[in-house]
């Protein structure tokens, strides 16, 4: 095989095996856990080991990688340990497994390629299952939340020489590591690269003869094979062309079934196929289940793909982009020529996670973008949606014509993306504002929100929530919607949602909503239009006067009429204390670029400016001064909680900097000291969209991630 010099990539890191700080700032024990939500986010990938019983792994798009336990039947997340500079390493562009070792894992990190992430891709080994990791650095970026990310595996182990791996990359080819993906270099003999961006899509060897093959998106030539370990590489002889191949699997009766799509979904295929190489005598036969584009059914394409070790014929294939009717789930037991839906005949239970219902039916899935069968029982497998795992423990009956029942099987999973935080003062201990699903009211952190998600309006990506401290049960919120599904209130904490009637006029960008302390007025600062004021719950709107577009709104908790603001762009504060009617510049030369604002509940005139990079503000006179928190570098967050026993001062809560250590700090005495209340082991990767203390439990603080839910920390 020719390749080039091996480049200086390796590092000795140690990754997650520490377990205190290095930070010279004072710290203090806390347990983290999970808020209990379950799934959330695209799962893009999960793999049975194939030699011991009960070792699988799931990967996702933005949400880290995850290892199940057997004994809790809860999926571990291996990757909570990514720290804010590295946020890119939360995606996870593919994950490999050594066959002949069970103790040894690989990811491949990397959650986008565009210009705006600086941060390069790397290999995380593991000879511990992921409790910890060493780190090799790429010298290019990985896509795990880009087009084709459920395509797979990139990643793979020689299972007949654990020290060799193959790496299908989406720009750079293919590449090889000799000695356990420790150093790594580009294969120059393999002849393409694929369509920029997605590239080979997946390799994987034949363990009878050492034939290694991979799947490139190039519509012409979409399968390549090598021979002789990779030296050299020829299209595989009459193949289907002009579709991209999503997975390939080399099948217990020696055939290779291969799933296609003119493009590489997730979110759209117009066309697709299924198809079945006779490696033995070169044969290749069209085994498509069900044909897009012909009869009734509209444009569609084959993502996931399962093969069944122990019954040779057994494969499993799913629909993908089918958005109408819904995408199935097919098994054949004879290679392909007589196929079987799941979803014509499917018992599904959804209570594990019950907003996957939408407050609808609930269906079998979108994006289903791999499967995997137990290698150990037949009758168990798992495939993987845009939300959510789910799992069969009777799969077997498909064939017979017998119902199949299907439940939700990724507890321990919390892959959602938080955008807003509210832990008021009365009601449940949070409500949640998440990317993609909705706003929920948690009565228990440690148990599923029983009805799903807020309805009426049913939201997606929800970016804004506020509550009126002194109203008991009075919550807003914005989801990015239709006109007339934006906004919404509720008089009972969250159990219930009236929509508003009306919204500010000419809006595009959804932006952020704050209520008065009273209940008595609702601020709506669009993105792209000046702030409205409401007095009528959401019927009318008003434009707020002396306000400049993008501003940043808080109310205060103690006086209905006064709110706060502050202008990113010039670095103004502006307050108001006519309920919102109209604002007044105080405050100029603060920090530009980002700013978030909080108030507390327990003290009028008091508004803190989370400033970024900027550092943090305190303002204890109605806005009108702020002064500089001193003993911190940088706030990106700002939230407040119940006081410390014999304090009268609420804890204050950010995602910060202190004494050059990144980290998540509590300060007991209104910023005059913090200490630094998660280790290197619990970072979250972004936790800059939101944070809120508790005000009932003092020391728990609940904390907004992109993609791995919401953790909260209470002390030891």
């Amino acid at each position: 095989m020719k390749r080039r010099l091996f480049l200086a990539l390796g590092t000795g890191m140690a990754l997650a095996a520490t377990t205190a700080s290095s930070a010279s700032a004072a710290s203090t024990r806390y347990r983290w856990r999970n808020v209990e939500i379950v799934g959330g986010g695209f799962v893009t990938g999960i793999i049975h080991h194939p030699g011991k019983r009960g070792l699988l792994y799931a990967r996702t798009d933005i949400g880290g990688a995850v290892r199940f336990d057997n004994r809790t039947r809860r999926w571990v997340q291996l990757l909570h340990w990514v720290g804010w500079d590295e946020w890119n390493w939360s995606g996870v562009e593919s994950l490999a497994l050594d066959p002949a070792d069970p103790q040894r894992l690989y990811l491949a990190v990397g959650t986008y390629t565009n210009e705006w992430s600086p941060i390069n891709g790397a290999i995380l080994r593991s000879c511990d299952q992921g409790r910890t990791f060493e780190r090799t650095d790429l010298p290019f970026k990985l896509g795990g939340n880009e087009p084709g990310r459920s395509m797979g595996e990139r990643l793979v182990v020689d299972p007949n020489d654990g020290r060799v791996l193959l790496f299908g990359t989406r720009n750079q080819g293919l590449w090889r590591s000799g000695d356990r993906g420790v150093s790594w270099s580009r294969v120059d003999s393999f002849p393409v690269t694929g369509i920029p961006g997605i590239g080979i899509g997946f390799v994987f060897f034949d363990r009878r003869d050492g034939t290694i093959y991979a799947g490139v998106a190039d519509p012409a030539n979409p399968l390549y094979r090598s021979t002789d370990a990779g030296r050299t590489w020829v299209p595989v002889p009459g193949q289907p062309t002009g579709l991209l191949p999503h997975h390939g699997e080399l099948g217990a009766d020696g055939n290779i079934y291969v799933t296609y799509g003119d493009l590489p979904g997730p979110y759209e295929m117009y066309d697709g196929a299924v198809h079945r190489l006779n490696t033995a005598t070169g044969e290749w036969t069209d085994i498509t289940p069900l044909r897009p584009n012909t009869g009734t059914e509209a444009g569609f394409g084959y993502g996931g793909l399962a093969t069944d070790p122990r019954r040779p014929g057994t494969v499993m294939v799913s629909t993908m982009s089918r958005w109408g009717p819904v995408d199935d789930i097919f098994r054949t037991v004879d290679g392909g020529l007589t196929w079987h839906s799941v979803g014509e005949r499917i018992v599904l239970d959804t209570s594990g996670a019950p907003y996957l219902n939408f407050h609808g039916t609930p269906k079998l899935g979108w994006m289903i973008g791999d499967i995997s069968i137990d290698p150990f029982d037949s009758d168990k497998v798992l495939y993987v949606t845009g939300a959510t795992i789910f799992g069969s423990d009777d799969v077997t009956g498909v064939e017979a014509g017998r119902s199949t029942h299907w439940s939700v099987r990724a507890q321990g999973l919390e892959e959602t993306a938080v955008l807003d935080l509210i832990s008021p003062p009365w009601g449940p201990p949070l409500i949640s504002a998440l990317g993609d699903i909705g706003v929920y009211r948690h009565d228990r952190l440690d148990v599923v929100p029983p009805d799903g998600q807020a309805a009426n309006p049913v939201s997606g990506t929800s970016p804004s929530l506020d509550y009126a401290a002194l109203a008991p049960g009075f919550v807003v919120r914005l989801a990015n919607a239709n006109a007339g599904e934006r906004g919404a209130y509720s008089t009972d904490a969250g159990h219930s949602w009236q929509p508003f009637a009306g919204e500010p006029p000419g809006l595009t960008q959804t932006g952020r909503v704050t209520a008065g302390a009273d209940a008595r007025t609702i601020i709506w600062a669009p993105g792209d239009v000046v702030a409205h004021y409401s007095r009528d719950r959401g019927a009318t709107w008003i434009a707020v006067a002396g306000l400049p577009i993008g501003s940043v709104l808080c109310g205060d908790r103690v006086d209905g009429s006064v709110f706060y603001g502050f202008d990113p762009a010039t670095g103004t504060a502006y307050v108001s204390t006519n309920g919102g009617a109209a604002f007044t510049a105080t405050a100029t030369g603060l920090p530009t670029g980002a700013g978030k604002l909080e108030t507390v509940l327990d003290r009028a005139g008091q508004c803190w400016l989370a400033a970024g990079a900027g550092g943090l503000y305190r303002s204890i006179d109605r806005g009108s001064t702020y002064l500089p928190v001193t003993t911190i570098e940088e706030a990106y967050t700002i939230g407040f909680g119940k006081a410390a026993p014999r304090r009268r001062e609420m804890a204050a809560y950010t995602s910060g900097k202190v004494a050059g250590v990144r980290g998540i700090y509590r300060s007991d005495d209104s910023g005059a000291s913090w200490v630094r209340v998660n280790d290197d082991r619990h970072q979250y990767a972004s936790t800059g969209d939101a944070i809120a203390g508790d005000p009932r439990v003092y020391g728990r603080v609940y904390l907004s991630t992109n993609g791995f839910g919401i953790p909260y920390g209470e002390p030891v």
